[in-house]
């Protein structure tokens, strides 16, 4: 305010001049006094919070311009800074502090700079001290108001502040109206200017340091850890995948906001056991001592089960036949063990010293299957039944049938007896996916050598029970030159493919009998003829291949069962009504025929759409009465799942874990759901082994009916593969389930023999759970890409590394 009055206008004294200059000096002092304490308190910290945003708004302003939303997970449940990869937060708040002490020092100078400026330099030591005194006690009144309105959100924030500000300039020239009747109308306006312009920066100092500490507490809410990422991700490169999306929440009860106390003892039981366990660091592995080395696979190397078998007529000892107890050692790796060679020149060639199995190559080396070059073994492409190759083998089948129609009709195939699996490899280039198994026998690792082409296959047999796969679900049932018995015990084998195949699918037998005259050739074609005919299958034609001297009898399921009720002997037997035929984990084969479903919304009567449409299409047969798995109707649930997966494959996966995908081929989804994860990947040269937990949902039909491929498998037991199998494992919300039933340990011990060494593993679980799998992981000298979590819902990326303990341990069960 304006001075004036402290002195007359004609410069003579008044009578009392002593006693006012001692008060003024007095009250000048005080005022001072305070400036200097709200000042020096208050304007720092102001300036300090508010340099912070600035620089913080500046650094996510460019990111934004270079790579926008590059790695978002579920859109809008986080905001950009909620998370950031260690190395690369370190490196940000660096920056920030950087830019905290530049932008701090430019506030203040500037502050001070106006301050200075605005005094009229003719004014006394007394009037600048009382001046500032009594503005600052008018700041004072304005940030209480200010602070009082603060929480009221950005837009009330700015209301408040012009508020604020528009009364503060009003009381202010009210008063200065009042005080300085003497003085010059320039000092009041020059001086109100001042004033409020200090308001204006004090109001915004106020509200940015509001909005800060918001967005501070935000960003302190969410845990986030990477390695081994670029050092110059900001604050944008983020990878809030931690988050799950509404449909990830499986719940079948609503308790409001509030939970169990048993719920809340039971978790924090639960909580203190890793703590415990984590503590004691009571993880210490073995390597496996078993007879079959690094080829072990636990339920098929059950050497102490086969011996006491009373039979093996039926293949029995090639059947699973798992340990009482899951083993929890290692697998060896094979001396002189490299990385896989990538696809799809892995197709044509693989390093010897992975799959150190010559005799194969001795036995089938002239029939063009695999041979021995070098430090390779290399894959002519052929095979017995095709020696000028896979691709004019499969080319043949579509020329003299086109309504077989490859990649479009045709998509999902299983390959019985598969050899090396050549057949498969080459229906990539058909847009064909194959599901090829083969027995873990004599012909030694030729499953083996499909998974480390990059080919898909399991080890399998058809004894005694049904093959883990749901009914009507394969396009193509195809068997070359394969010796299985098809025509003996009513035919009970091939009636297991008849449950397996498509109402109007197709099985391509490309065997002898089909072409060869000798006798006992000619008996099996006589026997296969008849039960064919029997099971109602039309033989639409016998392909002749000149060029390959080898032939196909193509034959087709019906779609009706008017066929079935015209025979006249009920031979073989149409199944119970009772008998489930999607029911095909561990139950034994029957001789009997399965109806064909004919109701207008039974799973079977239509075929699907061509691929890829079909992949993204909800099936015709989910119901809208149906509830989903994630609450929704089913087909609703079906396009969320898909929406979702395919937002964090592109926006998450394929950019934030610093996967390289160039060599990932083989992938597994552990828990798969509707296949929604593999589908979000079906442009990229991989194929995914879709597994459902026997405990889960089946789900299993749904990925079939979409063009994609799978199995039923229980993940207390080994899986049926070879070891250093794949190059990605997937696993969303499996764990905190199956730990209920077996050891963590024993599953974490089977995802590091199904995983190559460099492979990666990715968890999404609750955060007790995914806490427990980083130990483990740490105790496998894993490295540790990614940890989030948020909301009790965590992330975890680890990469497998080489690393193997010196320490042994003999499983007596699998010593021969």
């Amino acid at each position: 305010m304006a001075l004036g009055k402290y002195s007359r206008v004609d410069g003579r004294k008044s009578s009392s001049y002593c006693s006012t200059i001692t008060v003024v000096v007095f009250v000048g002092v005080c005022l001072v006094g305070v400036w200097m304490l709200m000042t020096s308190s208050v304007v720092p910290v102001q300036n300090s919070y508010f340099s912070s945003q600035e620089a913080k708004t500046e650094l996510e302003q460019k990111v934004t311009e270079n790579n926008p939303n590059q790695f978002e997970d579920n859109p809008g449940d986080l905001p950009d800074d909620a998370v950031k990869e260690e190395g690369s937060l370190k490196n940000d708040r660096g920056k920030s502090n950087t830019g905290e002490n530049t932008v701090e020092e430019t506030q203040e100078e500037k502050f001070v700079k106006e301050n200075t400026e605005s005094k009229t330099e003719t004014e006394g030591e007394t009037k600048e001290a009382e001046h500032d005194g009594e503005g600052n006690k008018e700041k004072l009144d304005s940030n209480s108001n200010e602070e009082s309105n603060s929480g009221d959100g950005d837009s009330n924030s700015e209301s408040g502040e012009a508020t604020t500000e528009g009364s503060e300039t009003n009381s202010s020239e009210q008063s200065e109206s009042q005080e300085s009747t003497s003085e010059k109308k320039s000092d009041i306006e020059e001086n109100a200017d001042e004033r409020k312009h200090e308001d204006e920066v004090d109001s915004r100092i106020e509200e940015k340091i509001e909005e800060n500490q918001d967005k501070d507490s935000e960003e302190r809410s969410g845990e986030n850890k990477m390695e081994d990422q670029e050092k110059n991700q900001d604050a944008n490169d983020i990878f809030p995948a931690g988050v799950q999306s509404e449909i990830l929440n499986e719940t079948t009860t609503q308790n409001g906001p509030w939970s169990t106390q048993a719920t809340e003892s039971e978790n924090e039981k639960e909580a203190q056991k890793v703590v415990l366990s984590t503590d004691q660091n009571e993880y210490k592995w073995k390597v496996c001592n078993v007879t079959a080395g690094p080829d072990y696979i636990p339920c098929l190397d059950n050497e102490e089960a086969i011996r006491k078998l009373l039979s093996r007529s039926h293949y029995e000892h090639r059947e699973r036949h798992c340990p009482d107890e899951a083993p929890t050692c290692l697998v060896a790796l094979p001396e002189g063990y490299r990385q896989p060679i990538k696809w799809p020149k892995s197709r044509e060639q693989i390093w010897y010293y992975n799959v150190p199995h010559p005799k194969l190559a001795e036995v089938k080396g002239h029939q063009n299957w695999v041979k021995v070059t070098g430090e390779h073994l290399t894959f002519p492409g052929g095979g017995t039944q095709f020696k000028n190759g896979a691709l004019h083998y499969i080319d043949s089948i579509q020329k003299s049938l086109p309504q077989i129609d490859w990649g479009k009709r045709s998509r999902v195939i299983l390959d019985v007896g598969c050899g090396v699996a050549s057949f498969g490899g080459y229906l990539f280039d058909r847009d064909v996916l194959a599901m090829s198994f083969a027995p873990k026998d004599e012909h030694e690792a030729q499953v083996q050598f499909a998974l480390e082409r990059g080919i898909p296959a399991i080890s399998a047999v058809m004894g005694t029970n049904r093959l883990p796969f749901p009914s009507k679900v394969f396009d193509v049932v195809h068997c070359a030159r394969c010796r299985v018995p098809w025509h003996i015990e009513g035919g009970k084998l091939l009636l297991e493919l008849n449950r397996v195949l498509r109402p109007g699918g197709y099985f391509v037998w490309s065997a002898t009998p089909v072409y060869r005259t000798v006798p006992e050739d000619v008996a099996i074609w006589k026997a296969m003829s008849e039960l064919t005919k029997s099971m109602c299958w039309d033989l639409v034609m016998i392909e002749k291949d000149e060029l390959n001297e080898v032939g196909a009898a193509i034959y087709r399921k019906p779609t009706s069962n008017e066929c079935y009720e015209k025979r006249q002997n009920n031979e073989p037997p149409l199944c119970k009504e009772s008998d489930d035929p999607d029911a095909a984990w561990s139950v034994p084969l029957q001789a009997c025929i399965h109806k064909v479903p004919v109701g207008p919304t039974e799973r079977g009567l239509q075929w699907p759409e061509e691929w890829p449409q079909r992949a993204e299409k909800a099936p015709y047969w989910l119901k809208s009465s149906q509830v989903g798995i994630y609450g929704k109707s089913a087909p609703e649930d079906f396009s969320s799942d898909y929406e979702h997966w395919k937002h964090v494959v592109s926006k998450s996966y394929l950019t934030g874990l610093g996967i390289d995908w160039s060599s990932v081929r083989n992938v597994m989804d552990m828990r798969a759901v509707y296949g929604g994860f593999a589908a979000a990947l079906k442009d990229l040269k991989v194929w995914v082994m879709n597994v459902v937990p026997v405990d889960s949902p089946d789900t299993l039909p749904i990925i079939y009916e979409r063009g994609l491929f799978g199995m039923y498998h229980d993940w207390c037991q080994s899986f049926s593969t070879y070891p250093r199998s794949y190059d990605l494992l997937h696993a969303d919300h499996l764990f905190f389930d199956i730990k209920k039933r077996c050891k963590l340990r024993a599953v974490v011990a089977e995802i590091d023999r199904i995983l190559r060494p460099d492979g990666h593993l990715i968890v999404r679980d609750k955060v007790e759970t995914i806490g427990e799998i980083e130990s483990l992981a740490k105790s496998l000298h894993w490295k540790i890409r990614l940890t989030y979590s948020k909301d009790n819902e965590g992330l975890l990326c680890v990469q497998k590394t080489i690393w193997r303990p010196k320490e042994t341990e003999t499983i007596k069960s699998a010593i021969a």
